[in-house]
């Protein structure tokens, strides 16, 4: 079988004052998926769980982002998750504390049917 990309989906998500960059990878990976009902699969005749994602993820500190946590907010299948620098942080001087912002791509693949 031959993996076929099917969609790609954006989203961002916040972490408003825990700095937290895990928390707003995540969110921002809920935001990509979370708004979608792809029935694409059924239509293929292939299982949702055979999905492949590879997860891209913007965020100003990628070193710090729980690759595995992110992963595990997929509903279907499995994948990848890269972390690259982007996003963005703004300090408030006034809470003394920090909102993070980051991005995330998810590109979506499924296994195309061979008919013989």
């Amino acid at each position: 079988m031959q993996k076929q990309k099917i969609v790609t989906e954006i989203g961002l998500g916040t972490d408003i004052r825990g700095r937290d960059y895990t928390k707003a990878a995540c969110r921002a990976l809920k935001d990509a998926l979370w708004h979608n009902s792809l029935g694409i699969a059924e239509i293929m005749g292939v299982d949702t769980d055979s999905m492949w994602v590879e997860v891209m993820i913007g965020i100003p500190e990628p070193n710090k982002v729980n690759k595995p946590d992110v992963l595990s907010i997929l509903p279907h299948g499995t994948g990848k998750v890269t972390c690259v620098k982007g996003g963005l942080e703004i300090e408030n001087k006034a809470r003394k504390d920090w909102t993070v912002m980051a991005n995330a791509a998810a590109v979506v693949y499924l296994n195309k049917r061979q008919d013989n």
